[in-house]
């Protein structure tokens, strides 16, 4: 069987509060479009500027979940990284994110329990310094392997 983790992941016993891992990426307007396409997430705030124009918003935004997913993909790939469970994830949309803006995640760890693997982190994610979006996520890290 071929080793499908071809990142290395950090197991629970090498992680350490305070640890964080960051990722930047701009939010495109293709971006926005295939999101929708693939939840089926149609609302015209985020595909129609003349609609989105009527809105407090005053153009189109991006998904809120779009920008969240920025944070699965800290998660998955850097932090604990790849073998890492989802156990549940608190968000709170402060501020919306226009296409072509570039989005800053960061996830930072809070508290580990070592005997259940289960990891507490911090996730905000930023636009131009300013959190647009900030959450609680629980994990499952990954465990060092005994041979």
């Amino acid at each position: 069987m071929t080793n499908i983790l071809k990142k290395k992941s950090i197991c629970i016993e090498d992680l350490e509060i305070g640890m964080f891992r960051m990722l930047e990426r701009e939010i495109t307007q293709n971006d926005i479009l295939l999101f929708s396409k693939v939840t089926g997430d149609a609302n015209p705030v985020h595909l129609d500027e003349e609609y989105a124009q009527q809105t407090i918003f005053g153009k189109r935004i991006a998904h809120g979940m779009l920008t969240a997913s920025l944070i699965s993909a800290v998660i998955a790939e850097q932090l604990p990284g790849q073998g890492t469970v989802y156990l549940s994830q608190t968000l709170k949309f402060i501020r919306p994110v226009f296409p072509g803006q570039s989005v800053k995640t960061t996830v930072l760890v809070t508290n580990l329990e070592y005997k259940t693997q289960h990891v507490t982190l911090d996730c905000k994610c930023k636009v131009d310094e300013k959190v647009v979006l900030a959450g609680e996520a629980l994990v499952l890290a990954p465990k060092r392997k005994v041979d």
